[in-house]
Order: C-alpha cells, then sequence, then structure tokens
C-alpha cells in the first residue's frame, strides 16, 4: 500500500470518519509523503512527527467535512474584506500578527484552533484541550530547538500563520521546512493552482467563525506572495499588508530558521541546500507579486518597511489603520504597548551566521531582487506619516 493510502486509512480509524470532501488534497500528499520517504533523511524524532503531523491534517479534514455534513448552514458564513498579511519572511510580519491580533473588534487565526479546528470554537468542546496541546507544542518547539523560540515568537493564544490551513489541501511551504523534499518544493513552485487550497482555507475559516459575530479577519503567511492570483480569486475583496527588509538580509535569516526547525528532525541537513531553495523560491514570489501589483492590485496594498516597524511599531499599525478607515481604540493601542514591551527582552539580536554557511552571497542574491528593492523603497517612502512619527507606509501608488 502506498504511504499516502496508508496515511488517509490511519485518519480514517483515528477519526471513524470517512469523507476527506474534495480530492484536490490527494495529488500534493502523494508527492510530499514520497519525497519523505526517498528524500528526507529524517531521524526517528523526524519520522514519528511528521507521520503525526500529516495524520494529523488528515484527521481535521474528515472532522471538518463531518461538521459541514451535519450543519451545512456553516457555508453561509460570509468572510468580509479580510486583511492578509504578505511579504518575505523575517521582514517584521510575525510581530506585526501579534500586534494586530491585540484588537478587541478583528478576529486573528490563533495557534490552537488553527492546528484543531474542530470541533468549532463556538461549541466550546474541548477549547482548553487544544490549548494545552498548543502550550505544550510551544514548548517542545523551544525546548528541542531554541533558536526557533527565539526567532519567532509563539504562543498557543497569539496568532499564527495560515499554513496549517493551507497544508489541509497539502500545498503549503512549511512542509519543507520540517524536511529535505526537493521534489515536493519543485512542484509546489511550478505546478499546483492554489485556488483549491484557498476555497479550503476559507472553508475552515467559516467553520471558525461559524456562531460568533461577524468580525474581520487578520491573516497572515508568507507564502501568499507566490500565489496572489489564486488568493485574490478566493477573496476579492481582501486588503494586504506588504512588509519589507532588504533580501539580501531576509535570505540568510530565512535559511537559518529553516535549519532551525530542520535540525530537530533529521541529522544530515543541507545548509547550501537550503540556501539556494530559499533564495528561488522567494525571488520567483516577488517577480509574481510585482506582476499582481502591476496589473492593477497595487490599490489593495499597504506597505510597512522593517526599521520603521522597529522603531515606531504603534504609529505604523496607526497608520495602517487609518487606511483600512478603522479605529485604533484605547484597548487596541494599550494592548500593543504591552505586547511591544513584553516581547522586547525576547527579541533576540539579528546575528545570523556568514551567508557562506549557506552557500550564500550577498552580491549574487542583490541582482536576484533588484526590481522588488526599487519599487519597496518608493512603496514605503512618504513625506508625512498618518501617525504622526517618522515613518514609512503607502496605499498603493
Amino acid at each position: 500500500m502506498a504511504l499516502h493510502d496508508e496515511l488517509m486509512d490511519a485518519a480514517r480509524a483515528a477519526t471513524g470518519l470517512e469523507h476527506f470532501g474534495e480530492r484536490s488534497f490527494e495529488e500534493g500528499l502523494e508527492i510530499l509523503t514520497r519525497a519523505l520517504r526517498t528524500e528526507a533523511r529524517l531521524n526517528a524524532t523526524g519520522q514519528a512527527t511528521l507521520r503525526g503531523l500529516l495524520v494529523g491534517l488528515l484527521s481535521q479534514r474528515l472532522q471538518v467535512e463531518d461538521w459541514y455534513r451535519r450543519h451545512p448552514e456553516i457555508d453561509d458564513e460570509q468572510i468580509v474584506a479580510p486583511l492578509i498579511g504578505l511579504g518575505l519572511p523575517r521582514t517584521g510580519s510575525t510581530a506585526l500578527s501579534f500586534l494586530l491580533a491585540e484588537d478587541p473588534q478583528a478576529r486573528s487565526l490563533r495557534m490552537w484552533e488553527a492546528n484543531a479546528p474542530c470541533p468549532p470554537p463556538s461549541v466550546g468542546e474541548g477549547v482548553e484541550d487544544r490549548i494545552d496541546r498548543g502550550r505544550t507544542e510551544v514548548e517542545f518547539r523551544t525546548k528541542t530547538s531554541p533558536r526557533r523560540g527565539r526567532l519567532v515568537p509563539a504562543s498557543a493564544t497569539g496568532p499564527t500563520e495560515c499554513q496549517s490551513l493551507m497544508a489541509l489541501d497539502f500545498k503549503a511551504h512549511y512542509f519543507q521546512a520540517f524536511a529535505h523534499i526537493p521534489t515536493y518544493s519543485k512542484w509546489l513552485l511550478e505546478s499546483p493552482d492554489l485556488a483549491t487550497t484557498y476555497r479550503y482555507e476559507l472553508r475552515v475559516l467559516k467553520l471558525l467563525q461559524w456562531g460568533f459575530p461577524n468580525q474581520p479577519w487578520r491573516l497572515k503567511c508568507p507564502s501568499h506572495l507566490l500565489f496572489l492570483d489564486q488568493l485574490a480569486e478566493v477573496f476579492p475583496d481582501a486588503r494586504f499588508v506588504m512588509t519589507h527588509r532588504d533580501p539580501a538580509e531576509v535570505m540568510v535569516s530565512v535559511a537559518d530558521l529553516y535549519a532551525a526547525v530542520a535540525r530537530s528532525y533529521s541529522d544530515d541537513i543541507d545548509l547550501p541546500y537550503l540556501g539556494a531553495l530559499n533564495v528561488e523560491h522567494w525571488s520567483v514570489g516577488m517577480e509574481r507579486a510585482l506582476a499582481f501589483r502591476d496589473k492593477g492590485g497595487d490599490d489593495r496594498f499597504y506597505d510597512i518597511d522593517f526599521r520603521s516597524m522597529q522603531r515606531d511599531p504603534i504609529g505604523e499599525v496607526t497608520g495602517l489603520y487609518t487606511w483600512l478607515g478603522e479605529p485604533v481604540t484605547a484597548a487596541f493601542g494599550a494592548g500593543m504597548r504591552r505586547w511591544w514591551e513584553e516581547n522586547a527582552q525576547q527579541r533576540e539580536a539579528n546575528v545570523h551566521p556568514d551567508p557562506a554557511t549557506f552557500g550564500l552571497d550577498i552580491d549574487e542574491i542583490r541582482p536576484l531582487f533588484a526590481a522588488y528593492t526599487t519599487r519597496a523603497a518608493q512603496w514605503t517612502t512618504r513625506e508625512t506619516s498618518t501617525s504622526g512619527a517618522e515613518g514609512h507606509g503607502h496605499h498603493g501608488d
């Protein structure tokens, strides 16, 4: 029996459920499992963890479909005008997502519910258990990879990227951070139509929203850069906040993060491969993002420079909210200040290995991103900040 069939059977056995919904996920699952078996060089921890992850994702999908079968009215939920964060990884987008999560008038995708959306949060069943599991995961992650814990803030009740929801369709970038799977990475970059992935994400967001008053969603994932056409097809009224930083700095930083993650699961890490993989994926992603903005998407974007975010985070969010036409309430402002101050001590000084560790030459990276760097400088420059402080934010040309 093929591994992907075995994993699907394991999920059926674990849940007692049969129906996975549309079959769009099967191609990615098959390519991923083949790559994990033939390419990944996983250690025992990696094999157990990745198997658990995949069976868990399939089990979540079975449960999502079961809830829809029993409550078809879930599909009537409307996800209106979400704000979606994107940009290269390591550009301050995680910190921005945590600040936005302090808005009591908005709704973020929280780690515990992204990892286990069922039962829907409005039902109230098992919420504390899922939060506890999320806390255990963060503790395990920090213990097994202290550097990963320092590089990326994480909280069971805090916001998380869309990766876990995209992974339910088995088209997600985060698999390649866990393991060396070049055939899957190549397929993900070149082949699939992610409209199915985003439709499934929308399906899960409706489930998470069901039973609650509608609040605007705040979502975030760097990978969206690569698939903006499909993202905009599924979320036609979405607006985007894009964070910016020198791509040469970013490539070393993200390769360093991939290595920190992969070391938990493999004893054979190819550092130059991680450097080349990230340069390829993010340079292609940025070409696609520029093309999307050039063909009329620019007015849907608000741009924030990494240095401005570090210097005046509350001012940058205030400028973003002015653009959205939404207020920064006193409670929101106080929550942002509290989060920023509490996390200031944990923020690691940005010290990364020599680029050569990852086979990277900064002078060779810069030309690949030259068009983006020029545009980013235009996007993030304005004469006066809406926050009243020096800053860089922008809403299209």
